[in-house]
């Protein structure tokens, strides 16, 4: 393997060091381009037109650099640039005596450096797919092809290994996305950056390849079936290595071959692990940005947005005492005393028991909820006059088995709530009497508004 670090200078790396190196990037990302459709060299004046059609489509605020002088400032900006390029070791001359052309080409070593400028800025295709239709069409020709040799099978390994860690790298970049959730604070920024981020760089770029019709399940159970057979053919893999031997001098024995193809198994196994986990990562950075956009859009009417705007006041606040001061001051004004708020299940809407047909059609109206004062009202009343008491008052007031309200039934607050007691028991099956209104009549007598009941004693059964 050759070794182009001696070839590097020195003057290379200034690249990363110089506040124009996005700039320099760009430009040798256009001389690649434009390398890549040329038939033998790019010339200068080629070069530095295209450069001059880049950059004149854009505002470039470009810094003078050390190594330039006065001169150099004179020159127009793409023939700044490429001069700069050619200086530092990024590009290379070769001068053509017969044309009397000077020719501009990248060296090896900063090809790498290109290809991965490329590979960053999302300029080259898919590898997940270019690696499963690669591992799908490998092992189809050494399992067909009678001139298949182990270098086949070794390279299909080689392609495993770089989609798993394609894939890994895929899984562990996405967290920077959770992070930028709580960075918006609005609804519209946190939508755009969901949509131009991770819809766009993970969902349309890498995670559809995994779900589409061109995805690794498509290939995967064609090359788990080719595995097994090839393994368990113990003829063919003989045939393999006396292949091997007499074509390229190569002493190789069958369980070479097994482990190889084991490998490759093991390394389709780990994919699937690594889809599955791609899976619940996904899920979760949905169900935590819906989260976040209903917050961000329901914050001041939903007492989870209440409840989180409160704590983060309080975190604001600095110093023990300040502290202090600001919870008294706040539990003056709210009531936190609450259950409902103190629960674990403080943060989320009760959901209501989904209705059968019959109750949704027939659905009645949920009274009011009284507040404290009048349940502990309800139950001194309750609590205030024994049932026997409550009946004696009716029956007491009967004439021939019946009771008519009138103004002069009630003339004090116990009479009151005793006719509201008596009203209440009459509803029940073992109450010696019934209750009835008169239909329109309401009775006033200065102190108190009741409607005019009729109490009738129930006749004994039998």
């Amino acid at each position: 393997m050759t070794n182009h670090f001696s070839e590097i200078p020195e003057s290379f790396w200034g690249l990363f060091r110089s506040r124009n190196r996005q700039i320099y990037i760009e430009a040798l990302l256009q001389v690649n381009e434009e390398y890549q459709y040329s038939n033998y060299y790019l010339s200068r004046e080629i070069c530095i037109q295209a450069l001059s059609d880049y950059f004149a489509r854009q505002k470039v605020d470009y810094a003078q650099e050390e190594s330039e002088d006065d001169l150099d400032l004179l020159e127009p900006l793409a023939t700044r640039i490429l001069n700069w390029l050619l200086r530092a070791g990024w590009l290379r001359k070769v001068e053509d005596y017969g044309t009397m052309t000077v020719n501009i080409v990248i060296p090896d070593y900063a090809a790498v450096f290109v290809d991965a400028f490329a590979h960053l800025a999302g300029e080259d295709e898919d590898e997940a797919q270019v690696y499963i239709q690669n591992v799908y069409g490998i092992l189809f020709a050494f399992k067909n092809d009678p001139r298949s040799n182990i270098s086949l099978l070794k390279t299909a390994l080689a392609n495993t290994r770089r989609l798993n860690k394609t894939l890994q790298d895929m899984l562990h970049n996405m967290d920077r996305f959770f992070s930028s959730l709580l960075e918006q604070k609005a609804y519209g920024d946190l939508l755009k950056e969901h949509l131009d981020g991770y819809v766009e760089e993970i969902v349309r770029k890498k995670y559809h390849i995994l779900k589409t019709s061109d995805n690794f399940y498509l290939y995967k159970a064609d090359i788990k079936k080719w595995l097994g057979e090839m393994r368990q053919d113990s003829p063919w893999l003989l045939q393999v290595c006396e292949r091997n031997k007499r074509l390229r001098g190569l002493d190789i024995r069958p369980e070479e071959l097994e482990k190889q193809l084991d490998m490759i198994e093991r390394g389709f196994d780990d994919i699937e692990h690594r889809i599955m986990n791609m899976d619940r990562e996904h899920t979760r950075y949905i169900r935590a940005t819906v989260t976040r956009l209903t917050y961000l859009l329901n914050r001041e009417d939903n007492m989870k947005g209440l409840v989180i705007r409160l704590l983060n006041h309080l975190s604001q606040t600095t110093g023990k005492e300040a502290q202090e001061r600001e919870t008294d001051r706040i539990s003056a004004i709210l009531n936190l005393s609450r259950t409902a708020l103190l629960s674990e299940k403080s943060l989320y809407k009760r959901r209501r028991p989904r209705p059968d047909f019959a109750e949704a059609l027939t659905a009645e109206e949920e009274p009011e909820e009284l507040s404290g004062e009048e349940i502990l009202r309800l139950n001194r009343i309750r609590n205030r006059y024994s049932r026997k008491e409550i009946e004696a008052f009716v029956l007491e007031k009967m004439e021939n088995g019946c009771l008519k309200v009138t103004e002069d039934t009630i003339a004090s607050p116990e009479d009151f709530e005793k006719l509201v007691l008596a009203y209440d028991s009459s509803v029940r099956k073992d109450s010696p009497f019934l209750a009835g209104e008169q239909e329109g009549k309401e009775i006033d007598n200065g102190k108190y508004r009741y409607p005019a009941l009729v109490f009738r004693r129930k006749e004994p059964k039998g």
